[in-house]
């Protein structure tokens, strides 16, 4: 009666970890970049640090980038599909006067070195006065359902979804003035996905769920940054969070131009009026 129990618990264990035979990414698995970590690499720099009120000269010249990863970890997100995403990102930029050019960075240009320092190199590289770093937290859970016990069989590998897979993201984008080492404003993205796999669909699911989070994520947040920098403006007025000038040649936008038309408009009625 022992042995046939030990063998049931032999058996049942062996069953219920079969996914884990099969895949290296099952239980409960994390990627991210880290923004503090990245500018802020130890106390000492936090201490140095001192906010001041930037001054910005419109239109502005900003580079985006990834925050690359914690330590000596792979990046969750790929090179090319980085690229993709930020081209995304960058479009949110494009319908604002006050900003002139968006530079693409990829993030091999931050790897070299932490902090600001490193900021400032790659700001003076691209010839940008601001910087927005997109950092990311994507954790993924793959836990086997009570069908994994269905799991007997090698074909029951392929065909019983036993495997509850969920993937949660954070995408964050936090908006610097390089030279006053100030944040002009962030904006955060999140999304959520689940579905039910077999144990030998584990790893081509989460790496296709994963990317496709990114980019929900992305999308996410690209919506709350376009709010955030229409806001800005606002904020530059009301609430001084910075001083402005303006480059030779630039006098405040199609704003600007809009009202100068009206009012050549008005003087061409008036003379037309006297006459």
């Amino acid at each position: 009666m022992i042995y046939q129990k030990l063998i049931l618990a032999i058996t049942f264990i062996g069953l219920t970890s079969c996914s884990a035979l099969m895949s290296q990414n099952t239980g409960k698995q994390s990627q991210s970049s880290s923004l503090m970590e990245y500018l802020y690499p130890d106390k000492e720099t936090r201490k140095e640090h001192s906010e001041a009120i930037p001054v910005l000269s419109l239109p502005v010249n900003v580079g985006i980038a990834f925050v690359p990863s914690k330590g000596w970890s792979e990046d969750g997100i790929n090179n090319t599909d980085q690229i993709e995403l930020l081209e995304t990102v960058k479009a949110a930029f494009l319908k604002y006067d006050y900003i002139n050019r968006i530079e693409v960075i990829p993030n091999a240009y931050l790897k070299g070195g932490t902090g600001f320092a490193n900021l400032e190199q790659v700001s003076r590289l691209y010839d940008v006065d601001v910087m927005a770093l997109v950092s990311y937290d994507q954790v993924t859970q793959s836990l086997e359902n009570n069908a994994a016990l269905l799991y007997w069989t090698i074909v029951g590998m392929y065909v019983i979804p036993g495997n509850e897979n969920s993937i949660q993201t954070f995408v964050d984008t936090a908006v610097f003035d390089v030279k006053s080492r100030t944040m002009l404003f962030r904006a955060p993205g999140i999304n959520k996905l689940s579905k039910r796999t077999t144990a030998i669909g584990i790893d081509s699911t989460l790496e296709q769920k994963s990317r496709e989070g990114f980019g929900l994520a992305v999308a996410d947040m690209t919506t709350n940054l376009d709010a955030e920098l229409s806001r800005f403006k606002t904020r530059v007025k009301e609430e001084n969070v910075a001083k402005v000038e303006y480059r030779a040649g630039y006098s405040g936008g199609a704003m600007n131009g809009y009202f100068l038309l009206l009012a050549f408009g008005l003087l061409l009625s008036r003379l037309k009026f006297r006459r």
